[in-house]
């Protein structure tokens, strides 16, 4: 099994490839004048969070969130290993209020991950943004679940994404992060985790209740590949205009 080879809050090793060359900024300059953006224009905040692979909580992430609305019940988040111009796409993030988590069946629930402890413990912040005015969005995120899978596993050093996507976790309890890593996020983005706890103290999770299914279970989660037969092209049914 392979090991985490540096802290999951620095970067790692360089994408292998040449550097982009002058003639490639030029066209991708060019269609960026006449194209939209629509959907990534839509992404309206930056979180940082950590997450931890459902099937091995001393593997770490730092995660950084870039969110849209897709409406008042549901967001969406593009994940980055860092804020910076540089970071690299490594998952995804849909993001759901408690009213919808609950039409989900029973073996999708379990894929799903509460926010309440994040939110709560100060694990989860918006870099930048003055505490009181973070607040008021957190206290509704604290409500709600996610579903997170990572393609890129950057602590353990990949250059390019390798293997099967991961499905990731969140914090539900004190003391199942690394110190050392709150430590370094501490640092570099100017916050005080323990402040933020205390300041977060009147913010509540599910009107319901953290449901019993959310997090795995209570169990480790891991995605396997298994061989199944393929339907050929020429099984599916022809549709005569």
């Amino acid at each position: 099994m392979e090991k985490a080879v540096h802290s999951s809050t620095t970067s790692g090793p360089a994408v292998p490839g040449d550097a982009t060359k002058t003639g490639t900024s030029i066209i991708d300059t060019a269609a960026s004048a006449v194209q939209s953006f629509a959907p990534v224009n839509q992404i309206h905040q930056h979180l940082c969070a950590f997450h931890f692979y459902a099937d091995d909580m001393t593997r770490q992430v730092e995660a950084h969130h870039f969110c849209s609305h897709v409406n008042e019940e549901m967001r969406q988040c593009l994940i980055y290993d860092g804020p910076d111009a540089n970071a690299r796409l490594i998952g995804l993030e849909y993001i759901v209020t408690e009213k919808l988590f609950m039409t989900l069946p029973d073996e999708e629930k379990k894929l799903w991950h509460s926010h309440e402890w994040e939110v709560r413990g100060g694990f989860l912040f918006m870099p930048g943004v003055p505490g009181a005015i973070q607040r008021q969005d957190l206290d509704k995120v604290a409500k709600t679940y996610g579903k997170v899978f990572h393609f890129w596993q950057v602590d353990l050093g990949h250059e390019l994404p390798l293997g099967l996507p991961n499905i990731m976790m969140a914090v539900t309890r004190d003391g199942q992060l690394f110190h050392e890593m709150i430590q370094e996020a501490e640092k570099r983005f100017g916050v005080s985790i323990e402040g933020e706890k205390e300041a977060r103290a009147h913010i509540t999770g599910p009107e319901l209740g953290i449901h019993p299914l959310a997090n795995g279970g209570g169990k480790g989660m891991k995605l396997e590949v298994r061989e199944v037969d393929i339907t050929p092209v020429d099984s599916v049914a022809k549709v005569i205009l």
